[in-house]
């Protein structure tokens, strides 16, 4: 059998736009081979979504491409360049651990990037193996699937593959690679490298094609450039006001890891908060809390800031002029983040119309969660159900006194309990990836080489809203202990 028929029977339908940008964006480079690749695990719903033949991908056909063995036809793999404050320090970068296979093509006529995480070196590589590990890349996947389920725009993930190699860092580790899907992988980042750079026609190529891929309706205004400004602020308010609704704790969100398309990307040392409380971080190397929860909101306004700082020169010939309208867009980002946060709170407490104390109402109950120390999503779960019973919180003076208002707020609307009720379950998630739970299938997966415990957590996750019986286990916290949880970026 020829490689092409392989390939037509895989679905492989792919175009590569972004070598059509000049040639500094990129560079041209193949994943690197390795020796024993398995198949751990493949995206079936996924895959199908894309127009591939899953039974093909679950073959020799699939896995050699998965691990980077073989190049499918039509693609046209490379390393994208891009740069990225990190934790408030500006550096050069790029994909230094990944490869764009190319950007498969739907039966829908959409379009889809394919990276391979965890492929080998780049030339933006820096020194590191360009591999990654087992246990990241089971993470990665677990995570941006359960973002999927909840409703969260997120890259997600295709499949994982052992690469039967072993890979380096404080110990020896299996390694792995990770397929991910994207609308697409340009960033604030891409943006700031090519300014950076100082070609203002390059940025202006780069701002073009950003428009052409993801913001076409935009073309004919007056100036697509501020427009582009505006949509990327708006879909960024809209992807932050969803995390803090969750409780997602992104863990790094340098500007190289905020997508242009408002999806979640790079998931590194994320996780979910249990116990409420603002200054909650997960991530090893953020001791000072720069990427706390409570942080977020305020630091994608940072983030974006500096987007609008590389557009400058394609906003208006006069820089002064440039910096006032962006000056002016910027500044109403809080409020745009804030407005999508109101909405969605409004949402989880079953709450239909607006009221002004609305406002003071949530916080109080966040105040009430912080000091009683209240696991979110159960507290929304519970209130979901009126199981006032299972939380100590429920029981304080200062709760039965927070609910007469809450009560009364809800008398106020004209829509009945019922639909209340029915709001709050579409709104309140049953289940999150548990970080003691995501843990567990992490260590059954990496150390016993057990997939079952995975594989449940997943069937749970896929569902969050389903508030079935079957997922009540899931619900539980951890033990208590001594040691606050921590996550690393698993480089």
């Amino acid at each position: 059998m020829t490689k092409q028929t392989e390939t037509l029977e895989a679905g492989w339908n792919f175009d590569n736009s972004y070598t059509r940008l000049p040639k500094s964006f990129y560079s041209s480079t193949n994943p690197t081979p390795v020796r024993e690749p398995k198949l751990i695990k493949l995206n079936h719903q996924l895959g199908e979504s894309l127009g591939l033949n899953v039974d093909a991908l679950q073959g020799e056909e699939g896995l050699s491409v998965f691990a980077g063995n073989k190049i499918p036809g039509g693609a046209s793999p490379l390393a994208q360049a891009y740069a990225g404050h990190q934790f408030g320090h500006f550096n050069m970068l790029g994909d230094g651990r990944a490869v764009l296979l190319g950007e498969q093509i739907t039966p829908e006529d959409e379009r889809f990037d394919i990276q391979l995480k965890g492929s080998g070196r780049t030339p933006y590589s820096r020194g590191g193996d360009g591999r990654a590990t087992l246990g990241p890349m089971l993470r990665e996947y677990i995570i941006s699937e359960a973002m999927y389920a909840l409703g969260i725009p997120t890259t997600r993930s295709l499949a994982v593959v052992s690469t039967g190699e072993t890979v380096i860092r404080e110990t020896n580790l299996p390694g792995a690679i990770l397929t991910r899907v994207a609308a697409s992988h340009l960033r604030v980042g891409t943006f700031q490298y090519a300014a950076g750079k100082g070609d203002v026609e390059e940025l202006k190529a780069l701002a073009d094609y950003t428009i052409k891929r993801h913001f076409p309706y935009i073309e004919a205004d007056g100036n697509k450039y501020l427009s582009l400004l505006k949509e990327v602020m708006k879909r960024q308010a809209e992807l932050i006001a969803k995390w803090q609704l969750v409780g997602f704790i992104h863990g790094v969100m340098n500007t190289d890891n905020v997508a242009i398309s408002g999806e979640t990307i790079d998931y590194g040392p994320c996780a979910f908060m249990d116990i409420y409380h603002p200054a909650t971080v997960f991530s090893s190397i953020d001791r000072e809390g720069r990427y706390a929860y409570g942080n977020q909101p305020g630091i994608s306004g940072w983030n974006l800031a500096r987007f609008a700082e590389s557009l400058l020169p394609l906003l208006h010939e006069d820089e002064e002029q440039a910096i006032h309208l962006a000056q002016e867009e910027i500044s109403g980002y809080m409020d745009m983040y804030h407005s999508n946060w109101i909405a969605g709170m409004r949402a989880k407490l079953g709450i239909f119309n607006e009221e002004n104390e609305d406002e003071s109402l949530f916080k109080d109950l966040l105040s009430l969660m912080e000091k009683h120390r209240a696991d979110y999503t159960n507290t929304f779960r519970a209130l979901t159900f009126e199981n006032h019973k299972d939380l100590v919180l429920f029981s304080t003076p200062e709760f039965e006194q927070w609910y007469k208002k809450y009560s009364a707020r809800l008398e106020r609307q004209q829509e009945s309990k019922e639909s209340s009720i029915e709001l709050m379950r579409k709104s309140n998630p049953g289940v999150i990836p548990r970080n003691h739970r995501v843990e567990e299938a992490l260590e059954a997966a990496v150390e016993q080489g057990d997939y079952s415990v995975m594989e449940r957590l997943l069937a749970v996750l896929a569902s969050p809203y389903e508030h079935s019986p079957e997922q009540a286990e899931y619900c539980t916290l951890p033990e208590p202990s001594t040691r606050p949880y921590r996550t690393f970026c698993g480089t």
